[in-house]
């Protein structure tokens, strides 16, 4: 069995792609009283002490000064439009409401918090970083509520882009767990192995290259586990659980600074004595390690 209700693979809404084409889409959907919007600034969101996404009736935001469109996210069982818009200041909130970025709060959100906040930080970061046409360079113009960009020169239309990512974890034949760190995290951090898909190649074979060239360790038999976005700014995490075929380790000193190998009982002792810092649970790695453990892991006053 997969792994099931990851921190950002969770959503309610429906995506409505069929309405995207709408003329006036955006204009339409301003004009109903029971449009709800989401404000982005800087990467973070406006949140409950909950947390609950705090969302807005349109006619109460537009004044804002906004660095982007409106964009469509989708219509909930009820018909109620949900747009994102990112704006240039955060406006006044109502008391007991903060800001905060996906990766604080993505995990306690419930799943339409978390569906619209991971949607609305990668189409905003897409956007930001996708303003001209890759085919001539011309500026292109926002089309179908944000989801395509259409370049007014060559016709060329641009779609949101997602960068899939291999993450794993690797199992020895003792069932020894292997995690590595990067030398710019905080000491004791470690991780599973990850890695991006390069173009002609396979998720196991991206798999297998990766632990490889990161670790040294050779990797046999890969199966899939679960994926989760990943929008900073544009991944998508694909999580597998690697059979290993060595266990020497020699890490690139490149990417990883080192790596070891875990028994539960070596994972459990040391976390309890702060020698180890997991990924929090807002990520698939966590998830990952969790599954190879056999039951969640508690959070520890260390971890990151």
């Amino acid at each position: 069995m997969s792994l099931e209700r990851l921190s950002l693979s969770r959503s309610t809404l429906d995506r409505a792609a069929v309405r995207r084409s709408e003329p006036q889409l955006i204009e339409t959907l301003l004009a109903d009283p029971r449009t709800l919007v989401a404000l982005f600034h800087e990467g973070e969101t406006a949140i409950s002490a909950q947390p609950t996404l705090q969302l807005w009736a349109a006619n109460s935001v537009s004044g804002l000064k906004s660095e982007s469109p409106y964009f469509f996210l989708g219509v909930d069982g009820e018909g109620r439009g949900y747009l994102a818009l990112s704006v240039a200041e955060r406006p006044p909130t109502p008391e007991g409401v903060r800001w905060a970025s996906l990766r604080e709060v993505g995990a306690l959100l419930d799943d339409t918090g978390a569906g619209i906040f991971t949607t609305a930080v990668a189409l905003i970061a897409w956007h930001r970083f996708h303003t001209h046409c890759a085919n001539c360079g011309t500026g292109t113009n926002v089309i179908q509520g944000g989801w395509v960009r259409l370049c007014p020169a060559c016709s060329r239309e641009h779609y949101p882009r997602t960068d899939p990512a291999v993450i794993m974890t690797v199992v020895g034949p003792d069932d020894r767990v292997l995690l590595g760190r990067q030398a710019a995290w905080p000491e004791h951090r470690y991780s599973t192995l990850a890695g991006f898909v390069e173009p002609g190649e396979s998720l196991e074979d991206a798999v297998r290259r990766e632990v490889a060239e990161e670790s040294g360790v050779l990797v046999g038999a890969v199966h899939y586990r679960g994926s989760q976005p990943w929008p900073f700014p544009s991944s998508l995490m694909l999580g597998f659980r690697g059979e290993a075929l060595s266990s020497e380790i020699r890490v690139d000193e490149v990417e990883i600074d080192d790596a070891r190998w875990w028994s539960r009982e070596e994972l459990q002792a040391d976390i309890k004595e702060g020698r180890l810092i997991l990924p929090p649970a807002v990520s698939i790695a966590r998830r990952l390690i969790e599954d190879w453990f056999g039951a969640p892991i508690p959070d520890d006053p260390a971890a990151w």
